[in-house]
């Protein structure tokens, strides 16, 4: 077994693993600064929203201009009065993209650019976008998440419990604030393809999540039977029991997706590849953070709170004072006579929070050997 492998079978047996729920407060707080950056930013820097959302004009040359891309920029700026994104194409042909003009400055700027560049009027396609296509689009992008978050929280409340629904629904929102944020800090273009990114982000963060608190209600099945662990102590096991699973498939799901960002937008160029590359990038990571750092710890907040994992901790806690008073550690006295929580029989209770396992020949029938 490999060296990762080797320690996947460990975190998920109990024998080693990281205090997620203890430290969560740290997290916690992590998140916070994180989320006010990301706000701060938004309200200051505002997001660069693209010619779709505002309106404007797109000129494509047909022909390779006699200037430069930095040229053309200034060219294009200068006979606009407006900001303007140049971009070069395979073929030596550039698209220059000028937002908020209408239809007698596009006809004005495509004048003063065939001068400019060197090329005749008529090899240059002029397209105009209205900023009410744009709209319609924003518009349907909330009613779509709205309608995605709604159903999110009426599967999980059905599916597992309110309290899950609740943190999972703070780390959609999580999510969604850091990676809008960062595209408000790096001043990445907002297009469609953004939009596209942003809700397929919510997806990947919800698998995560409902991996984890999947594997938290088979753990917590009988729960108030034992009293050997809190509600907390489960959760924290089952954090630590999938942990190599999301770490492995955030990684798998990230590598494409840095490819299309560094290598396509920042090596090759592209620039059109930032805008849905970008959402996916960041949202991937935050969504792998928050179902391990933010969904699960705040569960367990949620679920202590209620009257009987008050009386089991409570319990639990009487009991480990009492055997740390007679030198025991408080669990061997009553291994064989409680079943773990989440075990449907005491065979398979080891398997879900790491009960020693019995010894070979034990339970067997008793009878002769061939």
């Amino acid at each position: 077994m490999s060296r990762l492998g080797n320690l996947g079978a460990r975190l998920y047996r109990g024998e080693v693993g990281y205090d997620f729920i203890g430290n969560r407060m740290i997290w916690y707080g992590v998140s916070v600064l994180i989320t006010i950056t990301a706000i701060v930013g938004l309200a200051v820097s505002g997001l660069n929203m693209g010619i779709e959302f505002k309106g404007g004009a797109v000129f494509t040359t047909d022909e390779k201009p006699k200037i430069s891309v930095s040229q053309a920029h200034e060219s294009a700026v200068e006979a606009s009065g407006h900001e303007a994104i140049v971009q070069g194409l395979g073929d030596g042909n550039m698209r220059i993209q000028i937002t908020e003009v209408d239809t007698a400055t596009a006809n004005a700027v495509k004048t003063q650019l065939s001068d400019d560049l060197g090329i005749p009027e008529s090899k240059i396609n002029a397209d105009l976008v209205g900023p009410s296509w744009g709209e319609q689009i924003a518009n349907k992008a909330w009613t779509g998440l709205g309608i995605f978050m709604v159903l999110v929280v009426v599967y999980l409340a059905i599916a597992f419990e309110w309290r899950m629904a609740i943190a999972a629904l703070v780390a959609l929102i999580h999510d969604i604030t850091i990676t809008v944020g960062v595209y408000a800090l790096v001043g990445f273009e907002v297009t469609p393809g953004t939009v596209i990114g942003l809700l397929t982000i919510l997806g990947y963060s919800l698998y995560d999540t409902v991996v984890v608190f999947d594997s938290l209600k088979e753990s917590t099945v009988g729960i108030t039977r034992q009293t050997r662990w809190t509600y907390s102590e489960i959760a924290n096991r089952s954090i630590n029991g999938t942990l190599v699973r999301s770490i492995n498939t955030t990684v798998v799901a990230l590598l494409p997706v840095a490819g299309l960002l560094f290598i396509g937008g920042g090596v090759l160029g592209a620039g059109m590849l930032n805008d849905i590359s970008l959402s996916l990038f960041v949202g991937l990571a935050a969504g792998a953070y928050s179902s391990i750092f933010i969904a699960t710890p705040l569960v367990a907040d949620l679920k202590e709170r209620d009257p009987q994992m008050k009386a089991l901790k409570k319990r639990i806690l009487a009991k480990r004072a009492a055997a740390a008073a007679k030198g025991e550690d408080g669990e061997d006295d009553d291994r064989d006579n409680e079943r773990e929580p989440g075990a449907g029989t005491p065979e398979t209770a080891g398997a879900v929070v790491g009960q020693r396992e019995r010894p070979r020949g034990q339970g067997r029938t008793p009878g002769n050997r061939r």
